[in-house]
């Protein structure tokens, strides 16, 4: 098991990837509206949503490297 595909863009699948995205920009809009002084009603949820899927392609790509051997390349 490669340890590198949980913290390595690009070792990430792209649900990783896209989750990772989603997380730092969610932080960034919540640093924005903070700073503005406004709220936004369960914001904090998206961090829970972005975690889940990243935890989700994380299982999955793990898994796809034992099912094929860690031979499968992208280009």
């Amino acid at each position: 098991m490669k340890l590198s595909k949980i913290y390595n863009p690009q070792e990430m699948n792209s649900y990783q990837f896209v989750a990772a995205t989603g997380f730092i920009m969610s932080l960034v809009a919540h640093i924005i509206i903070l700073f503005i002084g406004k709220t936004i009603d369960n914001f904090e949820a998206l961090y829970i949503c972005w975690t889940a899927f990243f935890i989700l392609g994380t299982i999955a790509n793990l898994r796809d490297d034992n099912q094929n051997g860690g031979h499968h390349h992208h280009h």
